[in-house]
């Protein structure tokens, strides 16, 4: 019979091991994402976020206002907007498709999608 204190490491490092691996999986890089910009549901700029190496900036203008954009490595985000209440400004930086900048009063808005090119074809658990 195995001792309790031999089955309480085991568990231990089974625990370990496993979430380790799970956070390499989730939390490793994503290759191949873009950064598109839409205005009025038209896309107006992709950005491949896997290639940026300097921040850089940009602006977006709109029919109602103006949108200033800051990329960085792996991430983007709205650092000024003239619409009244910069909801796309607090909503910060993303990095994966997880949830878009809107800017409602301008129509804008940056989703994080998987680029054609370089990634595969496979459906995610949710498009199942």
């Amino acid at each position: 019979m195995i001792k309790t204190k031999t089955w309480i490491i085991i568990f231990a490092c089974l625990l370990a091991v496993s979430g380790g691996l799970s956070l390499w999986i989730f939390l490793k890089p994503v290759g191949g994402t873009v950064a598109n910009i839409y205005v009025d549901g038209k896309c107006v700029r992709s950005v491949d976020l896997s290639i940026v190496t300097e921040t850089y900036e940009f602006t977006i203008d709109t029919h109602n206002g103006t949108n200033r954009i800051r990329v960085e490595e792996g991430r983007i985000s709205v650092v000024e907007a003239d619409c009244p209440d910069k909801t796309c400004v607090h909503t910060g930086w993303i990095s994966d498709s997880a949830a878009p900048i809107c800017c409602l009063p301008h129509k804008l808005v940056i989703k994080i999608e998987k680029d054609k090119k370089a990634g595969d074809d496979v459906p995610d658990a949710v498009s199942k």
